[in-house]
């Protein structure tokens, strides 16, 4: 556990303490950089589709990052939001450990970072390493492995983005997230081009429901893993 970081892992985020180490952490990691290699991705989602036989790779591939995004995201994010904690994200300086399954366990981070001082100005420069320097690179390379549509990838980062934001609004009422959301309502980014984490997830009516249902603006392909259908957030459901 990385000590600037422990007023996080209280409560539901306990399980997160040890996702995010220091270099001194047993744990064996791979640089990121070197894990993006074809080689590296094969392998790991090779042992990933032992439990789904005969699979569609571009669906093997988008569960894959879900369990990646959901150990990336959460305590990156809400070291950021909540304790104001600028860390070091760039793909050039992570390296990432995996579990016997090959599923991601967590990273190994070059140094602890610093408090951002003084605090960002707007969500770009807030999670703009986040954005340019990890998860863009990370879904280029992955989906141009499988041959999948980024789309599919950005939409499973946002996914879990927005989902976290509700995880923090109602666990600390007080906490300043609106960097968070201005992110994703954002429909383009400062250079002008559109940006992929645009309102990943709608809230819609459905009949005889009082309450809104969440959904994803675009599937994850999950469907095409065997043995898996489509998940509860599903737009084609």
């Amino acid at each position: 556990m990385i000590p600037a970081l422990a007023p996080l892992f209280i409560a539901d985020f306990e399980h997160y303490r040890d996702v995010l180490v220091l270099p001194d952490d047993p744990l064996e990691g791979v640089p990121m950089r070197t894990f993006l290699t074809g080689d590296y991705l094969d392998d790991v989602l090779t042992r990933f589709g032992t439990a789904y036989p005969d699979s569609d790779p571009r669906g093997l591939a988008s569960i894959w990052s879900k369990h990646y995004f959901i150990k990336l995201i959460p305590p990156m994010v809400a070291a950021s939001l909540i304790l104001n904690q600028r860390l070091p994200l760039s793909l050039d300086h992570l390296q990432l450990i995996l579990d016997d399954d090959g599923l991601p366990a967590g990273f190994k981070l070059p140094h602890s970072g610093q408090r951002w001082m003084p605090a960002p100005a707007d969500p770009f420069e807030r999670f703009g390493e986040l954005l340019d320097h990890h998860i863009r690179p990370f879904i280029e390379a992955l989906a141009r492995h499988v041959s999948l549509s980024p789309k599919v990838l950005w939409s499973n980062a946002g996914n879990y983005f927005e989902w976290l934001l509700g995880v923090l609004a109602n666990a600390m009422p007080h906490a300043d997230v609106s960097h968070g959301h201005q992110l994703l309502n954002a429909l383009y980014l400062p250079d002008g081009s559109r940006n992929p984490l645009f309102q990943p997830v709608r809230y819609i009516k459905v009949d005889r429901q009082d309450e809104l249902k969440r959904q994803r603006r675009v599937c994850c392909i999950r469907y095409r893993v065997n043995g898996l259908d489509y998940c509860g957030n599903c737009p084609l459901s």
